[in-house]
């Protein structure tokens, strides 16, 4: 409806009016003077419009004190440490909050606590909804406060009902140990205080993604909840994670230590294996954020997003020119991954860790796809403890959230000699076995050249329940290595020799041992699916990978395994 009005109307009144005429009919009304348009209610409701109270206006601006995060020093402080404010924080990573929760939070109880120093809601990046928690080091330096505490727990119930992933921004300096924070005999471990936490994590892993990102030096509490996430992301510089802080440790052990020393990225990414990806900044951590999601249902009810197909990077028909005709000549396995995933998908997870095995995921042909390859250019691809821990906690993530394996397996097996054995070869060394045994997404074994030994268990060998074993011509499947088996069969007999005998004895006897690992004779005898020449492999993944897109998953006929994580 389209009324005219006097000119010298005044444009509030005119507001006033086309709000009241548009209640009262019920329809859009827009309000003309000299043929310009002045007022329009109805169609949407514009907030200029709108008659704001004294109440209103008294909550929108103590609304916008909270928002504005913690005191001045605070502000300061951030910025002298090179972070950005955590609203900039979210609005890097975020399309858009939809919501949050406990913005009044400690209201009243300290001018200094504004929502007590924690953000949570949900919004949504490249359109999908993601729940959050987000510390505001401006607040008691991202302290975590008891309404904190309740504000975590209500996310991650909301995000465990929706079946939407949880990211986790973490810049803080743990739990807030002000005697004002608690009551005399108050603790952090009471059915719903700080213990229901991580409590709360333990029962979301495996059901939803949860993503975190470390920004700045976490100890006790703060530091416990970055590594119950599937993926960790460290910002280099600004963030560390440890037990306890340096002052306690000088403290207590006598040690002197910074923070970056202590558990800086370089050692969390290199040492301990509990960092996924180090970045450089605050913007790139954003966009790895993002390009994981990408990469991840939003529960384990769902399968990963597909995108629009890309050509690999490098030539899949040149992959048989990459892998070397001696066994145990070294390349690097990231030209064969090259070859085979879509062009600028691959995200490498933990690569700096154990190196000598390879993890990551990205795509074949616009399908998720999780690629486990050893690393001949390392160590020959021999499986350690902290590869085989590797290898197995990345298996099981990807077998949580649907992702199907791509085993590429060139590897003498499992390393020998006593200082594994001191770390554990055989306790974790079976946790791959283990997790590949137990993995029900697709999966699928490339032998492009060794397998030796019981590394060929880990990687999806034949026993093991891969829905293909491929081979290329370049495979050798055995017990062990030429120069192992030789010396595990002759070893008496070479102790007696010397010299030019002894060489030419083991020579004879290793091109003897070649004609029981001739490939073609194991095709032969289907002991693999497929013998392929090497540049049809990411064709064959494609064709194979589209036809157990709806695998289905057996039911499990008892509580778990035994062998754990």
């Amino acid at each position: 409806m389209e009324i005219n009005i006097d000119d010298d109307t005044d444009e509030e009144i005119a507001q006033a009016i086309a709000t009241a005429i548009s209640e009262h009919l019920g329809t859009d009304v827009e309000l003309v003077s000299g043929g310009k348009a002045v007022a329009a209610a109805g169609h949407n409701w514009d907030e200029e419009g709108a008659i704001v109270t004294d109440r209103e206006e008294e909550l929108r601006e103590e609304l916008e004190e909270i928002l504005a995060g913690g005191p001045e020093r605070g502000h300061e402080k951030i910025e002298d440490l090179g972070k950005v404010f955590v609203r900039e924080r979210l609005d890097l990573i975020f399309d858009e909050i939809e919501y949050e929760d406990g913005t009044f939070a400690r209201y009243g109880d300290d001018d200094d606590l504004p929502a007590d120093g924690l953000i949570t809601g949900i919004g949504t990046i490249d359109g999908r909804r993601v729940a959050f928690t987000a510390n505001d080091y401006t607040v008691k330096a991202g302290s975590l406060g008891m309404m904190g505490v309740e504000k975590v727990i209500r996310i991650q119930e909301r995000a465990m009902d929706l079946g939407i992933p949880m990211l986790r921004l973490v810049d803080s300096t743990g739990a807030r140990l002000n005697a004002d924070e608690r009551e005399p005999g108050d603790t952090h471990m009471d059915r719903y205080r700080g213990g229901k936490m991580f409590y709360n994590q333990c029962l979301l892993s495996g059901k939803v993604p949860q993503i975190g990102v470390l920004y700045g030096p976490n100890v006790a509490g703060s530091a416990y909840t970055p590594v119950f996430c599937d993926f960790l992301i460290m910002v280099e510089e600004i963030s560390g994670m440890a037990i306890a802080s340096p002052r306690i440790v000088g403290a207590m052990t006598g040690e002197q230590i910074d923070m970056q020393g202590l558990g800086g990225p370089d050692v969390h990414a290199k040492h301990s294996g509990s960092a996924d990806l180090v970045v450089p900044d605050e913007a790139t951590a954003a966009e790895r954020v993002k390009d994981l999601l990408g990469l991840l249902p939003d529960s384990y009810r769902n399968a990963p997003p597909e995108s629009p197909p890309k050509a690999p990077s490098k030539n899949p028909h040149g992959l048989d020119a990459v892998i070397p005709e001696e066994p145990n000549k070294a390349y690097d396995v990231h030209e064969v991954i090259d070859r085979v995933v879509d062009r600028d998908s691959f995200i490498e997870i933990k690569p700096e860790f154990a190196p000598e095995l390879v993890t990551g995921l990205g795509r074949i042909n616009g399908q998720v796809v999780g690629i486990v390859a050893n690393q001949p250019e390392h160590v020959s691809g021999a499986i350690f403890p902290d590869s085989a821990d590797k290898g197995a906690g990345f298996v099981w993530t990807c077998d949580a959230y649907n992702i199907p394996l791509v085993y590429l397996c060139d590897t003498p097996g499992y390393m020998i000699g006593s200082q594994v054995e001191k770390e554990g070869v055989l306790r974790k060394g079976r946790k791959f076995i283990y997790a590949t045994s137990n993995a029900q997404v697709p999966k699928f074994c490339v032998i492009t050249r060794k397998a030796y030994g019981a590394g060929i268990y880990a990687m999806a060998g034949p026993s093991f329940g891969p829905d293909a074993t491929l081979a290329l011509p370049s495979a050798e499947i055995s017990v062990m290595g030429p120069d192992a088996a030789v010396h595990a069969l002759f070893g008496r007999q070479l102790e007696e020799m010397d010299g030019e005998t002894r060489d030419a004895f083991i020579e004879s006897a290793k091109q003897e041992f070649d004609k029981y690992i001739d490939i073609r004779k194991q095709a032969g005898t289907m002991q693999v699916d497929e013998l392929i020449p090497a540049g049809d492999l990411r064709e064959q993944l494609e064709h194979r990978l589209d036809v157990y897109k709806n695998k289905e998953r057996d039911p499990v006929d008892r509580h778990h395994g035994t062998v754990f994580f």
